[in-house]
């Protein structure tokens, strides 16, 4: 396949992503190549820990190739979506439970499907140009691949602030929101990937390490907490509203762009996984509604607007304000038959 690399090569084994064009998406056969892999790598004594990184400058993995979830569901077929979404996160749970280290080296953008690769692992790094986020209710999505998971285990209500209005976080964001580990400047990353691929040692990784700069999401954290900590939207929406400040109205305008069920629903799986902290459950919650995303959600028109007539006019099912409780209840209801099970072949 020439849009991934798979190899062993020392005592690593080693994934790139290798289509910097297309900003390294990831498309469903790359996703059951990197689940190949870790199946094979498990078990293999030869291979001390995993490196993955990318081609390219713009970005280590931009997201999911949803354009073939866009042509399929358009028609009516929602199966292969939701087989998309079943296998990622499968991998995306082998990845987070994978018994021996793995790094990953994240340039650019880290975005959607980018962050269920590269924020999963054991030691993750980060540059200055890296720009690491969840912006997946701008297309009527929640945020998804495990994603719930870093942003219920961030600092406050930090997670529920970017899982809604899908913050970009730089390199020293991403390590205070806990999304990546260590700030290593980007030059320094070939000699580094080249040593660990000669010595399978991740402590080279800690001696790499540089001190990040202060993160500027960190000087909002009073903010965010006073305001992102209703149990719904409409709580959140009311406390910008009532705070009257930059901070708020910035707030406000971020959340007046993205799907309000998308939103909504966030809310209430980063909460629930918070109470659970735990990558299955978190993935559960996420495909309850990535089920019904197509079908009963604002997916399909998020994507006609951002990524195939990029009108970026979304004409979402709800206003921000008129989100009936029950839609948000009914798109996290389990799925019963169609429960996520992690065994392949559903």
């Amino acid at each position: 396949m020439t849009d991934i690399s798979i190899r062993k090569a020392g005592q690593t084994g080693r994934i790139t992503f290798t289509r910097p064009k297309a900003l390294n998406a990831m498309s469903y056969d790359m996703c059951i190549a990197i689940e190949g892999a870790l199946d094979a790598w498990a078990t293999d004594e030869d291979v001390k820990m995993i490196v993955i990184n990318a081609e390219g400058e713009k970005a280590f993995c931009a997201g999911g190739d949803i354009a073939e979830l866009y042509d399929t569901g358009t028609k009516g077929d929602f199966a292969y979506g939701r087989k998309f979404w079943a296998d990622e996160y499968r991998m995306n749970a082998k990845l987070f439970e994978f018994p021996k280290p793995v790094v990953s080296f994240m340039q650019g953008f880290t975005m959607g499907g980018g962050v269920g690769v590269g924020c999963h692992g054991s030691h993750r790094v980060v540059g200055h140009t890296s720009q690491i986020a969840m912006p997946e209710v701008g297309i009527g999505l929640v945020p998804d691949v495990g994603g719930s998971l870093i942003l219920a285990r961030a600092p406050g209500r930090l997670g529920e602030y970017l899982g809604l209005t899908a913050a970009r976080l730089n390199a020293a964001d991403a390590i205070y929101a806990g999304f990546a580990d260590y700030f290593i400047p980007e030059d320094h990353w070939p000699a580094l990937i080249a040593h660990l691929e000669e010595t399978g040692n991740w402590e080279l990784i800690d001696a790499a390490a540089n001190t990040p700069e202060d993160s500027p999401l960190a000087a909002q954290q009073t903010d965010i907490d006073a305001n992102f900590g209703g149990e719904t939207l409409n709580d959140v929406l009311n406390a910008l509203k009532h705070a009257d400040n930059n901070f708020s109205a910035g707030a406000l305008k971020k959340l007046g762009r993205n799907s309000p069920i998308a939103m909504g629903a966030a809310l209430e799986i980063i909460h629930r996984v918070r109470q659970r902290d735990d990558i299955r459950f978190a993935l559960d919650q996420e495909y309850r509604f990535t089920f019904r995303a197509m079908e009963q959600g604002d997916f399909l028109e998020g994507i006609r607007a951002q990524i195939i007539d990029k009108d970026r006019n979304p004409q979402w099912k709800f206003s921000l304000e008129e989100v009936p409780a029950g839609i948000i209840t009914k798109m996290v209801l389990p799925l019963g038959a169609d429960a996520l099970t992690f065994e392949k072949g559903e």
